[in-house]
């Protein structure tokens, strides 16, 4: 009997050992490769038009669209603030890639926010605005669990890049509605409609074309993706088994472990586990001070170039290349995280990187800064906003072992975090033109406290381990 059993026990291990090695690291990398390709470039281009859609209100300020509808800079900040409130209220819905498939849930929260933002081209009056960027949030706060549904796909020394490449989107975004925008009010000067009102349309409505590719193009698991041979799905599901917590795997049945994750048995206790774990605020805590730059410094930024004394169509202009070197250092910092496997590092790295510049710019008046000193300043500070956001997201996600525990961290961090708004989007009144010491002292405050919290969860983090 004891013979027997040891023979069973090496079987056992021997088929454990095989199913690391039904594939070559070659082919791993051909997989990773593809997913890569199809999967984070098609999201990175989805979370692009949905930042594209939310930002875009800062360059139809300019071109128009206080004026036309007569807003007070009061109005203009309450238009910013409804759609953080709503946007807020509904992160919840991260838990949603664990419920529903992911393929209906992403491509119908892509269509709302396509339909809601080319609406904004129509409104009237102040009124009509404010329901619609109200509605906008909603169907922007559903989307907002991209990188908790990238951990369906990649492991957790894989997913700083992959979310890095999601995040970057956004500084391209902003970058390139500058660029649009450019074009689009030199367009409009010659036609009979509203350059703001053409902005809101052009940038709005390709979301609504581009939610019927995602019904059609995103997986719901690594065996469902369409675009992956049988051989390279089988290859990507078992990759993700080095993934597998322990302790998750005993509470959950076999049979429910090959269940589609939408399909399989919520675990109630993950959450409230997770409610419980100091870390979460944490995170959450740096994201809120991660969003007070993170929120303003997109939508203002033309506003603040336009204060320098650049002329409109050279505001728009020049908001652009702050961040298109924010897209290249948010890359570049993804992939030195997940090479050092150091999150606190670049994380603190960073924070002080955007501090040293908003010191310097809300220390411009006082010194007589030149007008391109000032424009230089913003440099530093979109890269380092932009490369923290990425970083928080990743570890908040590294941190949890179970999917509740990973969905259920994605909302604490973006319902506490998405708050930060609230503040940075009254940060920069007209009235406090051409310097806006105020805001620019608040966010250097801000990401001052960001490189604290990230030594404390690293003290933290150090703690749990060495346990």
């Amino acid at each position: 009997e004891a013979e027997s059993f040891l023979s069973t026990l090496r079987k056992a291990r021997r088929a454990s050992a095989q199913s690391f090695e039904l594939y070559t690291p070659d082919e791993e990398r051909r997989v990773r490769r593809k997913l890569d390709t199809h999967l984070v470039l098609f999201v990175a281009l989805l979370y692009l038009l949905s930042f594209l859609d939310r930002s875009n209100v800062g360059n139809a300020k300019i071109a128009g669209l206080t004026n036309d509808l007569k807003l007070s800079d009061d109005q203009y900040e309450w238009l910013l603030t409804a759609f953080y409130i709503t946007y807020i209220c509904f992160e919840w819905m991260t838990v949603c890639y664990q419920i529903f498939p992911p393929h209906i849930y992403i491509s119908c929260c892509v269509f709302t926010w396509g339909v809601l933002a080319s609406l904004q081209s129509l409104t009237l009056s102040f009124p009509s605005m404010l329901i619609l960027r109200a509605l906008l949030g909603i169907g922007e706060a559903a989307f907002v669990g991209i990188p908790f549904y990238l951990s369906f796909f990649f492991r957790k020394d894989e997913l700083a890049f992959r979310i890095g490449m999601f995040i970057s989107a956004a500084p391209l975004a902003t970058s390139f509605a500058s660029t649009l925008a450019y074009a689009i009010v030199r367009f409009g000067q010659g036609t009979g409609i509203a350059s703001w009102r053409l902005l809101f349309l052009l940038e709005g409505f390709p979301a609504c074309l581009v939610a019927v590719w995602a019904w059609w193009w995103i997986p719901d698991a690594p065996e469902s993706a369409r675009w992956l041979t049988s051989r390279e799905r089988k290859i990507a599901t078992l990759r993700m088994r080095r993934e597998a917590n322990v302790g998750e795997a005993s509470e959950r049945s076999a049979v429910q472990t090959t269940l589609p994750r939408h399909k399989r048995k919520f675990q109630w206790h993950e959450v409230l586990r997770t409610l419980r774990d100091p870390k979460a605020y944490l995170t959450a805590a740096m994201f809120f001070c991660c969003n007070v730059a993170f929120s303003s410094m997109p939508v203002f930024l033309p506003t603040i170039v336009h204060s320098m004394g650049y002329s409109t169509l050279a505001s728009q202009g020049l908001s652009a290349p702050p961040f298109l070197v924010a897209f290249a250092v948010v890359l570049v910092t993804a992939v030195v995280s997940d090479r050092l496997k150091s999150r606190g590092i670049p994380m603190m790295f960073h924070a002080v990187l955007a501090v040293s510049g908003y010191v310097f710019l809300a220390i411009a008046g006082a010194v007589q800064a030149g007008h391109i000193m000032r424009y230089l300043a913003v440099f530093p500070i979109c890269a380092g906003f932009f490369s923290c956001v990425t970083i928080v997201i990743t570890w908040t996600v590294n941190n949890q072992p179970s999917d509740e525990g990973k969905g259920t961290g994605m909302a604490m961090l973006n319902i506490i975090g998405q708050m930060g708004p609230l503040l940075g989007t009254r940060l920069y009144p007209d009235a406090e033109a051409p310097y806006y010491v105020r805001g620019m002292s608040i966010c250097a405050v801000a990401m001052a406290l960001v490189a604290i919290l990230a030594f404390a969860l690293r003290l933290v983090l150090q703690s749990e381990n060495d346990k």
